[in-house]
């Protein structure tokens, strides 16, 4: 370069690098993940996940842990704000709001939430390309580097009973589940869970996407999995919640910014 000096390296103490906020009160913390999930369920609706009264995401309170907040049952999901969801107990009754919940699909989330204590945020969605995976009753594989996020970290719920409306079928669920990070209902769809709002959403999204690469792989040849010491490296590196929320914040980013109203 002629006279000009060459850019140096940016000191440490001067990179901006995003990590989950720590909150100062239960308040605090209820208004962040009721803004994070108006934002995640607009999402699912702008990727197309939404079908007629289906689809949805359940974020623990962080002052009552036996309480979750929800979306009101019928409601569009492009349309949601964190004021209209609805705080539900983990019996399925309304105790904060004035619009119903979908028995069905909550009871489920209930009893995972119940299973697992850790878990703040439950997503389930009739997605398309989750829904054909579902129908083929078959897991992704580690075909991908996304899709090693999810080796041998999830399962099949080998049975299809109809619409969930008994917590015995959702125990039966959350069972299967385990201590892993998702699920694919066989007949029916893809379950994500994971310890923040964010984490569960990109979970969802990315098993979706995988569900999809992989749909579109075997339709085209053989596709060659990565071996399976690989595999495990990759979802070591990649298959924590964490890496999760950190992927997810371009999308919150965006949604933020275009779908400003959704804080109210």
């Amino acid at each position: 370069m002629s006279g000009a000096e060459e850019p140096g390296p940016v000191p440490v103490g001067r990179l901006r690098f995003a990590m989950p906020p720590a909150h100062a009160s239960a308040a605090d913390e209820r208004a962040y993940r009721k803004r994070r999930l108006a934002g995640a369920l607009r999402l699912f609706a702008r990727f197309g996940y939404e079908e007629g009264v289906s689809g949805h995401i359940t974020a623990r309170d962080p002052e009552f842990p036996d309480c979750f907040w929800v979306n009101p049952f019928g409601a569009p999901l492009d349309g949601l704000t964190a004021g209209d969801l609805i705080l539900v107990n983990g019996d399925g009754q309304v105790v904060q709001g004035t619009e119903h919940v979908n028995q069905a699909a909550f009871t489920v989330h209930a009893e995972v939430h119940r299973a697992r204590p850790g878990v703040v945020a439950v997503a389930h969605a009739h997605s398309p390309y989750g829904r054909a995976l579902a129908a083929l009753g078959e897991l992704l594989e580690p075909i991908t580097q996304e899709a090693c996020a999810f080796y041998e970290d999830h399962c099949l719920y080998d049975a299809y009973t109809g619409v969930a409306v008994d917590p015995a079928e959702g125990r039966r669920v959350a069972a299967a589940l385990g201590d892993r990070k998702a699920v694919v209902l066989r007949n029916h769809g893809l379950l994500t869970v994971g310890d923040s709002v964010d984490a569960a959403a990109w979970w969802f999204i990315s098993m979706e996407r995988c569900a999809g690469v992989q749909l579109t792989a075997r339709a085209a040849g053989k596709p060659v999995l990565i071996a399976h010491r690989d595999a495990v490296a990759t979802r070591e590196r990649l298959g924590g919640d964490l890496v999760a929320w950190i992927n997810y914040q371009p999308l919150w980013r965006g949604i933020s910014r275009s779908d400003p109203e959704l804080l109210s």
